[in-house]
C-alpha cells in the first residue's frame, strides 16, 4: 500500500468516526440556506429581477464548500504536528505530496457531497431553484475552488499551534470574505468601492464562476474569469504552503 492511499484511507475512517464534524460539515450551509431561503422567499433582486435564491444559493454554497476545505485541512495539519504524527510521516518515505494530496481526495469528496446535497435541498418547491444549463461547469469551478481554500488551509494550519487559534485564523479570513464578496446577499447592492475590494478575494472568483454555471445568472465570462482568478490564487497560495509547511510545532 503507497504512502498516499495508507493515509487516505485513515483520514477517511477518522472523518467518519468524527460524527459530530460531519454532520456539522454539510448541516452548516444548509441552515443558512433554509434560513435566508424562507426570509426572502417569493422575492426578486430589483437590479435584475432573479429571484433572490438564485442569488444566495449559489454563494452559501460556494462559501460551505470553500469554510469545509480550510477548517478541514487547517485542523488536521495543527493536531497531527501536536500529536508528533507529522513527524512520524516525515521519518517515513512518505512525501509531502502524499500528506496533502490524501486530504485534497477527501476534500473534494466532501465538496462533492455537500454540493449535491446543497443542490438537491434548494431544488424543494419550498426554495424553489431550477439549475441552469450549464450545471456541469459547477465540476471544474468547484475542483478549482476547494483547491484554493484548502492550500489556504494548508498555510494556516502550519502556522496555528490550537485549535483555538485555527478557528480564530480561519473565522478572521472566511467570514469578512463571505460578506464583502457576495455570498449572503447580491455584490450589486454594495457601494463600488466594496464590489472592487472584493475582487482580491478568492472567494468572489468562486461565487461568480458557481452564480453563472449554476442559475445563468451573468454570462460565460464569468466562469473563466473565476476559474482564472482562482488558478492564479491557487498558485500563489501553494508557493506560500510549500515554504512555510512546518513538520513539527516551532520550538
Amino acid at each position: 500500500m503507497s504512502a498516499y492511499t495508507a493515509l487516505t484511507a485513515a483520514g477517511y475512517r477518522a472523518q467518519v468516526r468524527d460524527r459530530t464534524t460531519l454532520f456539522f460539515t454539510f448541516a452548516f450551509p444548509l441552515l443558512f440556506l433554509v434560513v435566508f431561503g424562507l426570509i426572502f422567499r417569493g422575492q426578486d433582486v430589483e437590479q435584475s429581477g432573479l429571484s433572490y435564491i438564485s442569488y444566495t444559493a449559489a454563494g452559501v454554497l460556494s462559501w460551505g464548500v470553500a469554510n469545509a476545505a480550510v477548517f478541514g485541512i487547517a485542523f488536521t495539519l495543527m493536531q497531527w504536528r501536536t500529536d508528533d504524527i507529522l513527524r512520524l510521516i516525515r521519518m517515513s518515505p512518505a512525501p509531502l505530496s502524499a500528506v496533502i494530496g490524501s486530504r485534497y481526495a477527501l476534500a473534494l469528496v466532501v465538496g462533492l457531497v455537500q454540493s449535491l446535497l446543497f443542490v438537491g435541498v434548494a431544488m424543494l418547491p419550498l426554495f424553489g431553484l431550477e439549475p441552469a444549463s450549464g450545471w456541469p461547469l459547477l465540476i471544474p469551478v468547484m475542483t478549482l475552488g476547494i483547491t484554493t481554500f484548502l492550500l489556504l488551509g494548508v498555510i494556516i494550519g502550519s502556522f496555528a499551534n490550537t485549535p483555538e487559534s485555527v478557528a480564530a485564523v480561519a473565522n478572521f479570513l472566511m467570514l469578512p470574505m463571505a460578506f464583502l464578496s457576495g455570498s449572503f446577499f447580491p455584490m450589486d447592492a454594495m457601494p463600488s468601492w466594496l464590489q472592487k475590494v472584493s475582487l482580491v478575494m478568492p472567494l468572489r472568483y468562486l461565487n461568480d464562476a458557481v452564480s453563472h454555471a449554476l442559475t445563468g445568472r451573468g454570462d460565460s465570462s464569468d466562469v473563466v474569469i473565476g476559474c482564472a482568478g482562482l488558478a492564479v490564487f491557487a498558485l500563489v497560495l501553494g508557493a506560500v504552503a510549500i515554504r512555510t509547511f512546518r513538520w513539527t510545532k516551532a520550538s
